[in-house]
């Protein structure tokens, strides 16, 4: 009846041909309303050929496909424990809590990384807010940017370690993050911030984005951390968990190996998400996370994110409240630059750095591509303020407590809407603003809901492969020892030191043929003046 009804209508010029013609002519002038005002100048949409309906759209879009990053960021950087310290374990009566206390259940320990994990829900929204808002105002491009993928796992799981078992504290690693974060700003500024990411080796550049593609991956497949496919093996170092019991200490398979309910649902939200990536449905990544997310909400179920324990009565009161504007307690301006004296401290400053240089502006020029913005020469309008927003976004972001800022690929779902603006920039930043005040749902999505999108962030890091000349040894043995050592040694930073080194040992080669070939060559210039020389020498004694 509902389908045969439209169709009689607008034969008749009913109902829905005035509801169509009325919405359209509304929209005509609302865009035309817009256009011709302040805002409309000043992002230019009439010169970029866009409208205001268009922008909103395409702001949408953007924000659906990447607002997973609010609690798959805010997931990750809570495994390194934050601030919280073994003085938050709750000890027994009239004894004081173990070294140990921080990675074995407990009541108190837990709880704080719970609290932990809602101060980085609020951070994260803040900084992307403030960044996709800034970069729309400033640079007037339809550019998104959050706390970056690939960064945040480096800052948590290498830096800080899980639960803070690493040699650098969380307030340490902010600080680093500070000032790779000014350093990056000092070098857009300068202008120097592409030339310096052209100077690393093409085909390393790439394996980068594939290992820490993998190293993603990896983690959403672990058991503290997503699904928990995988799981540690005295014999093996890692084999196939997803058990019905595991060591809470180790994490190892007790019994009932793939018998995990927890990693049943996940895998169907994996399926979801992947289905919606297969036939380009927008915010399928938010699909998958959704399903899983809003079966695990029941309680009393095997798949429960409240289980009946005091950290998880403690978690439901707090969801049940739905709406809340939560301010920042414990990471915000944690920062301490008294451990600076140690080499890790450095090392990992550099890596931030050099990601940071290559991906971040990496990114950012293929978005440009994408939104045809690029000019003869490579360069694209609002290109000096663009690198300047996207390096300020991180200083602002280290001061609230998250990893460095980066501009997002996903910010092509919205040029494929129409986007052409800032003014897309500026709609993503409100929705984010919006998700302010739900922060009790953002903090109650579990791991397993989370773990399916941090697998399908690596299927789609790893496409950059193809691009690497596997052909030549020379490009291909740094570039696969690159990719493989990320997961395998659990080290972005190892990754990167051992395909640099590796390109500038066979490169040396080169090096050494072509410096012997001009030391000869410059042998035989200088044998040949001295024969000039000496054959004048004997004209002029002969006159």
């Amino acid at each position: 009846m509902g389908v045969e009804l439209c169709p009689r209508m607008r034969g008749g010029g009913g109902l829905c041909t005035r509801l169509v013609n009325s919405w359209s002519k509304m929209e005509i002038g609302l865009n035309d309303a817009v256009s011709k005002s302040f805002i409309g100048k000043y992002f230019k949409l009439e010169a970029r050929k866009s409208c205001f309906t268009r922008e909103l759209r395409a702001g949408t879009a953007t924000f659906l496909t990447m607002a997973y990053i609010i609690t798959v960021n805010a997931t990750i950087l809570s495994d390194s424990g934050g601030t919280c310290t073994i003085a938050d374990c709750t000890a027994p009566l009239n004894q004081t809590a173990s070294p140990d206390c921080m990675f074995k259940p407990n009541s108190g320990y837990d709880n704080c990384v719970s609290k932990i994990k809602g101060d980085l829900i609020v951070a994260t929204i803040l900084s992307a807010m403030i960044g996709s808002i800034a970069m729309g105002i400033l640079a007037n491009l339809p550019l998104a940017l959050a706390p970056a993928m690939g960064p945040n796992a480096y800052l948590a799981y290498n830096i800080v370690g899980f639960h803070g078992s690493g040699s650098i504290s969380y307030r340490t690693a902010l600080a680093v993050v500070l000032i790779e974060g000014c350093a990056f700003f000092a070098l857009s500024a300068l202008g120097l911030r592409s030339k310096l990411a052209k100077l690393i080796p093409r085909s390393v550049r790439f394996a980068c984005a594939a290992g820490i593609g993998l190293f993603i991956a990896f983690v959403g497949l672990q058991v503290h951390q997503g699904l928990g496919l995988v799981g540690p093996d005295p014999s093996t170092l890692v084999t196939l968990t997803g058990c019905a019991s595991t060591n809470p200490e180790t994490g190892e398979c007790i019994e009932g190996k793939l018998g995990s309910p927890k990693l049943w649902i996940g895998l169907v939200g994996f399926l979801i998400t992947s289905y919606g990536l297969m036939k380009d449905v927008k915010g399928s990544m938010i699909y998958g996370i959704l399903f899983v997310t809003l079966v695990s909400w029941f309680r009393g179920t095997s798949v429960t994110a409240f289980p009946n324990t005091l950290v998880g009565d403690t978690n439901y009161k707090y969801f049940k409240k739905i709406v809340d504007f939560r301010m920042i307690k414990s990471t915000a301006g944690a920062l301490s630059f008294s451990k600076f004296n140690r080499s890790q401290v450095w090392v990992a400053l550099v890596t931030l750095f050099y990601v940071d240089v290559l991906a971040t502006t990496g990114t950012m020029h293929t978005m440009a591509e994408i939104g045809g913005f690029t000019n003869e020469q490579g360069g694209f309008e609002g290109e000096y303020l663009a690198y300047l927003v996207d390096a300020g976004s991180t200083i602002i972001g280290s001061t609230l407590g998250v990893s460095p800022t980066a501009t997002y690929v996903e910010s092509s779902a919205g040029m494929r809407e129409g986007g052409r603006t800032g003014l897309t920039a500026v709609v993503i930043g409100l929705y984010f603003f919006i998700s302010l005040f739900f922060i009790p749902l953002f903090s109650s999505v579990p791991p397993w809901a989370i773990g399916p999108s941090l697998v399908l962030v690596g299927v789609m890091m790893m496409k950059v492969v193809k691009d690497i000349n596997w052909a030549d040894m020379k490009e291909a043995i740094p570039a696969f020892l690159t990719i493989l050592l990320m997961p395998l040694t659990y080290s972005i930073a190892n990754g990167i030191v051992a395909g640099i080194g590796l390109h500038i040992a066979l490169s040396l080669y080169d090096y050494i043929v072509g410096s012997i070939r001009w030391l000869m060559k410059m042998k035989m210039r200088v044998v040949k003046e001295q024969n000039q020389v000496s054959v004048v020498d004997s004209t002029v004694e002969i006159i």
